[in-house]
């Protein structure tokens, strides 16, 4: 997928917003572990503080790429979740609780501008009047290794709720979800500034990959 951000546009990932999940809120929760879980005082307030945070920074004409676990409690919550967003462009990339969005329950993958299992980005963007390129790999599950790693993609994902202390991988890999982000979207130059420093490397021990290969 190649994206091409105008001037005044900015680019924004977030995951694991779990819109409407009663389980990961405090008000509502039947879980135990306390790592686990959000501490709101009602499943409402969750819903409004998650929609709040992306209106907030997310202007209608940006791009949002959700990386999965859009939302909770039945069907009607992926609509609600999805009208209540000031967002035009919202590309989506499905996540283990997505099921209704990916058998397409009443055309419900209108709503978003794509839909896939598995996204190879390209974004074209502005740096002090010069166009940029950047490359990623977007999944909601984290890869162990994946393609171009060693010539700099960046593998953003979600899936496993990592804290902010615990959300950057050994190398150029990231949990973009909502948990290690204070419950907010993060920008495209965010990513950037927090990936320039870290180095090319894979989670697999001896993976060859981590090397550009010539071939002749």
């Amino acid at each position: 997928m190649k994206l091409t951000l105008n001037p005044n546009q900015k680019l924004w990932f977030t995951s694991d917003t779990h819109f409407n999940h009663a389980n990961i809120c405090s008000a509502t929760t039947q879980w135990k572990d306390p790592q686990t879980i959000r501490n709101f005082e009602s499943l409402n307030k969750m819903n409004d503080a998650l929609v709040n945070n992306i209106n907030e920074l997310v202007m209608p004409d940006d791009i949002l790429i959700h990386n999965g676990d859009w939302s909770f409690g039945g069907f009607e919550s992926i609509e609600n979740f999805r009208k209540r967003l000031i967002c035009q462009n919202i590309h989506l990339v499905l996540g283990n609780h997505d099921h209704h969005i990916a058998n397409n329950k009443q055309d419900c993958q209108s709503l978003f501008l794509s839909v896939n299992k598995y996204v190879e980005l390209n974004v074209s963007h502005y740096v002090h009047n010069s166009l940029v390129k950047n490359d990623f790999v977007l999944s909601h599950y984290p890869i162990a290794s994946w393609n171009n790693l060693a010539k700099g993609v960046i593998h953003l994902h979600g899936h496993v709720h990592l804290p902010q202390n615990k959300r950057m991988g050994p190398g150029k890999m990231m949990d973009i979800g909502v948990d290690g982000n204070n419950l907010y979207p993060i920008s495209l130059n965010e990513v950037l500034s927090l990936m320039n420093n870290q180095p090319i490397k894979s989670m697999m021990s001896n993976d060859h990959h981590e090397k550009v290969e010539k071939y002749v």
